[in-house]
């Protein structure tokens, strides 16, 4: 079958959500810029935390609503305005509405960044999953690199990026490491970078070193 829109994809992490997620979430998709963006960041799985997996929840479900760390990184690395982020430093969660959720993905377009997560199955906590997970996902995120053709794209955590580049990745032998990899007949750059939030925060100044060396390349 051939996807040539994002929301093509959703009736298909809606189905591995039934079968992979937990039966009272949605399913979180991706956001932002959807046409040659500068970067496109790969996350791992969402969880509840994103308020936008509540079922009750009829706007975007884009990554990290209603969340807070993630923004942070985002604003040192320069790709979210100064008063977004102040904002997004005084809400609760459960105080983003889908007009705030709106205000800030048109940010992230505004700064050419598109974000996704390699599984879209949302659990209720950060609880490991298997690489089996992982790679019933891999080939619709390779269709999502193909519709949004990104400039680079940001691989966050060993995990992610074995499954993506298809061998054993250790980010920490990888740094700054370019890697190239034909997808569906198109060439596509890569970078592996520590995952920064959540277990990996304690590397969130190597990831946030190695990113900022990869937008100097870019630009």
């Amino acid at each position: 079958m051939k996807y040539n829109q994002i929301k093509d994809l959703y009736k298909e992490y809606d189905k591995l959500q039934k079968k992979y997620g937990d039966k009272s979430l949605d399913s979180i998709y991706n956001g932002g810029c959807e046409q040659n963006p500068d970067i496109c960041f790969v996350f791992m799985n969402p969880t509840m935390r994103n308020i936008a997996a509540e079922k009750s929840w009829t706007g975007p479900k884009h990554p990290w609503i209603g969340t807070k760390n993630i923004w942070t990184l985002f604003k040192k690395l320069d790709l979210l305005d100064e008063d977004i982020f102040r904002e997004i430093r005084a809400k609760k969660g459960n105080e983003w509405d889908y007009d705030f959720a709106d205000k800030v993905y048109d940010n992230v377009k505004k700064h050419k960044y598109f974000i996704t997560n390699l599984g879209k199955c949302t659990q209720v906590d950060a609880r490991p999953l298997p690489d089996s997970v992982f790679l019933e996902y891999k080939k619709y995120l390779e269709y999502e690199f193909n519709i949004v053709k990104p400039k680079v794209i940001i691989l966050f955590g060993n995990q992610v990026s074995s499954i993506v580049l298809e061998e054993k990745i250790s980010v920490s032998n990888v740094r700054k490491k370019e890697y190239r990899k034909v997808i569906n007949g198109e060439e596509f750059i890569f970078y592996s970078v520590y995952y920064p939030i959540g277990n990996g925060s304690f590397n969130v100044d190597k990831a946030i070193e190695d990113i900022k060396w990869i937008q100097e390349k870019i630009n």
